[in-house]
């Protein structure tokens, strides 16, 4: 395959996924804006196996591991694997994070509640903080604590914004240890009650995730224009997002929970300028 087909397909997979991350990307250059496409698609296809409810454990795991040998062989046909071996080669793409990103899948695989937010934050960074990681070699600043991060704040979003979806797969990322002391049951995630407790709880763990949010943001002042653009946009949307989540009294249970079309395009068009 063609490198300017897999990219051309990585770019399309991205606009069709990424519900915020598309929306920061296309303001990079092209080769930027490609490379992180790729490491996207990565990421996108460790979660799509781990999630996958039609493949049985020993499936996912095989198909995850298969994919951590395909980084160190030749990528064959697969839009992805030939986009990320040009990103790698190109930007110096360090091979840890990928490597994360695999051992984050297979965590899902074999844990589905963590005792506390210790446990939790390793979870992030193997996950979100991770894809952090391998995109700073692209953006070109050497700051992957900061970069790590920042991911970590996205993923702390991303968990309150999807527990009843996190729930139907058999998940609860919400540490065990601040349920029992907020007075939260699962029985009351299953039912998806709307109470004080749960408000109490969710409170917490936003301002949590703001705090890393806030720290993140720091790698700003390491980026030139465009990545700065770039990350601010989808870092302004996330902090978008937990404020309309908080707006609603923490309902993640009604329906999903998203930011319109022209939000995003304001907020997007803020970062750049």
């Amino acid at each position: 395959m063609r490198t300017a087909d897999a990219y051309a397909e990585v770019e399309r997979l991205t606009r069709k996924r990424a519900r915020n991350f598309a929306y920061g990307i296309m303001l990079l250059p092209r080769a930027k804006r490609q490379a992180i496409a790729a490491v996207y698609a990565f990421a996108r296809e460790v979660d799509d196996v781990a999630d996958d409810a039609e493949l049985a454990p020993e499936e996912k795991r095989a198909r995850l591991e298969t994919l951590r040998a395909a980084l160190g062989g030749e990528p064959g046909d697969d839009a992805m694997l030939v986009a990320l071996a040009d990103a790698r080669a190109r930007f110096g793409i360090p091979d840890r994070p990928l490597n994360d990103l695999i051992d984050g899948g297979l965590q899902d695989l074999d844990q589905q509640r963590y005792a506390d937010f210790g446990d939790l934050e390793g979870y992030c960074r193997r996950v979100a903080g991770a894809v952090g990681v391998a995109c700073v070699a692209v953006y070109g600043a050497d700051q992957p604590q900061r970069a790590e991060k920042l991911g970590v704040a996205l993923q702390l979003i991303n968990i309150i914004r999807d527990v009843r979806e996190d729930w139907e797969l058999g998940r609860v990322y919400l540490p065990q240890e601040e349920l029992r002391s907020y007075g939260v049951s699962e029985d009351e995630i299953a039912a998806g009650r709307l109470t004080p407790a749960w408000q109490a709880l969710m409170a917490f763990q936003a301002a949590r995730a703001r705090a890393y949010l806030h720290d993140g943001l720091t790698l700003l002042g390491y980026l030139d224009n465009r990545s700065r653009a770039c990350v601010g946009t989808f870092a302004g949307l996330y902090g978008a997002l937990l404020d309309r989540i908080e707006r609603r009294g923490f309902d993640v249970f009604d329906g999903p929970v998203s930011l319109s079309l022209p939000a995003k395009l304001r907020i997007a068009g803020r970062a750049l300028l």
